[in-house]
């Protein structure tokens, strides 16, 4: 089958991320499929790229993000990495996507379109390059809910299906997802460099990445320096957000770490109920690496990875080169702690400081930890004036810790009113529960029922709106599951 180029659709494609080395990608078209058919498609993310949704959103905009024909103006290509899988490293690369191009947004900004699941690579490592519709909808739908929860995240544009089996335990139906985000070079990227050891080509990427990113410190009396730390803090400051919402993001390879600050690959993710630092959902994660409360150290190690690459861009002696790098990476647990205390007040509603306030925090933590209460509904249900006690089974301790909390929060002069409607606009009442997101996928992939997938989407697009969810949505989740495990979709 020939992929032929097709019109406009409001395609304004840049390709810049082709002036680096070709070692750093190769160039090929996405394997087309037999049947490709809409299954979801972002008509609000496709106005913010400046793409025509009427256009897209039926037939043509299958075609296109079934990799059977190309926009006007595509050069695809696979972009090649490597990383730190679970502490080894190893080469790897888009084993399964392909980057149509950099859509130039009409913001002015560049925003890489990457169909994954769209074939082999030479990157594939004898994988078959295809995705099933299951994880492609999981990551369309967690990817969606980051969003509106303001973490800074991928995004998911579409889900085609190919109307193609793939094969893993069993026979799958096939599905390719869209995937949109602000670039896919990763720490990975930079340790492929590092590998072939050839300082101009890692001084490109360098570049490239500080002129596409962080265009700000080009004028830096050291650029790479300034850009160690840039990437720093966009890291410190997202796993913040992951932290404070609950989330585990289950595999934190440096190939998954981007550069530009994003969440990227929702392979074994999920949303914590109770709360337990120790939690792990990822199957392949068996000792824990990436539990929930690991993450901030994990984002530490990968960016000393990261540092690493950097060394010979730092300083031409190596060993004052290694010292620079030090000193910015050791203000990591510093910045960590104080957006993370800054953002669990905002969560209790509290404003300024006190010297009580970290002893307080650590207290609910215990509290929520001793008695498996859900980590979500917690801070939700601090603003309901009825039902409270019995939420938290009269617990003693919480009672005390309640009385201590609400004269904290009033002691800026807010009324309950303020203080409850401040705490209701950070604090989400929909996220993308495990169970729901299990019954959501299985009616849809199963039973070609849509409707729970959609209703769930709604939800926690508008994760603050107790009016954007059904009744079910606003209950406790059932009690643990014990041995609930997430996978990577590979």
């Amino acid at each position: 089958m020939n992929i032929m180029a097709t019109n406009q659709s409001g395609w304004q494609l840049a390709h810049t991320y082709i002036s680096l080395p070709e070692i750093l990608y190769t160039k090929l078209l996405p394997t087309p499929v037999a049947r490709p058919a809409m299954v979801l498609f972002n008509q609000t993310l496709a106005v913010e790229l400046g793409l025509d949704p009427k256009d897209l959103e039926g037939e043509r905009g299958a075609l296109i993000f079934g990799g059977n024909q190309l926009p006007i103006g595509a050069i695809p290509i696979a972009q090649a990495y490597a990383g730190h899988q679970f502490g080894q490293f190893t080469n790897l690369g888009d084993g399964r996507a392909i980057l149509l191009g950099e859509q130039r947004a009409p913001d002015g900004q560049l925003y890489d379109i990457q169909l994954k699941g769209s074939g082999p690579t030479p990157y594939s490592r004898r994988g078959d390059g295809r995705a099933a519709l299951g994880p492609m909808l999981r990551e369309y739908l967690i990817s969606e809910a980051m969003h509106a929860l303001g973490i800074p995240t991928t995004r998911s544009l579409a889900v085609v299906a190919t109307g193609e089996e793939v094969w893993r335990e069993h026979p799958l139906p096939g599905a390719i997802l869209t995937r949109v985000s602000s670039s896919h070079i990763r720490v990975g990227t930079f340790e492929f460099a590092a590998a072939h050891r050839d300082p101009d080509k890692l001084k490109a990427l360098a570049d490239y990445t500080i002129q596409r990113h962080y265009p700000e410190i080009m004028v830096d009396d050291q650029p790479y320096l300034a850009f160690l730390e840039a990437v720093l803090d966009r890291q410190v400051s997202l796993v913040s957000k992951w932290i404070l919402a609950g989330f585990i993001h289950g595999v934190m390879n440096t190939d998954n770490m981007a550069l530009s600050g994003e969440t990227i690959d929702y392979g074994p993710c999920a949303f914590m109920d109770q709360f337990d630092p120790d939690t792990v959902f990822s199957s392949i994660d068996h000792k824990g690496r990436y539990a929930y409360a690991n993450q901030p150290s994990m984002a530490y190690w990968n960016l000393t990875r990261f540092a690493e690459t950097l060394v010979p861009l730092l300083d031409t002696s190596q060993e004052k080169a290694v010292e620079k790098a030090r000193e910015v990476l050791e203000r990591f647990p510093e910045k960590f702690q104080s957006l993370w205390h800054n953002g669990m007040k905002q969560k209790l509603g509290w404003e300024g400081d006190e010297p009580q306030d970290k002893a307080m925090i650590r207290e609910l933590q215990r509290i929520m930890h001793a008695s498996k209460l859900d980590y979500t509904f917690t801070f939700r249900a601090l603003t309901q004036t009825e039902g409270i006690n019995s939420y938290f089974e009269e617990s003693e301790d919480f009672k005390r810790w309640q009385a201590q909390w609400f004269t904290r929060a009033t002691m800026n002069g807010k009324t309950r009113e303020q203080i409850y409607a401040g705490m209701n606009a950070v604090n989400p009442i929909f996220i993308p529960r495990n169970y729901l997101v299990e019954a959501a996928l299985h009616h849809f992939v199963q039973e070609d029922n849509r409707q729970p997938f959609d209703t769930l989407l709604k939800a926690v697009c508008n994760p603050f709106d107790p009016d954007a969810g059904n009744a079910d949505f606003l209950r406790l989740p059932p009690v643990s599951r014990e041995g609930y495990q997430t996978f990577c979709g590979t």
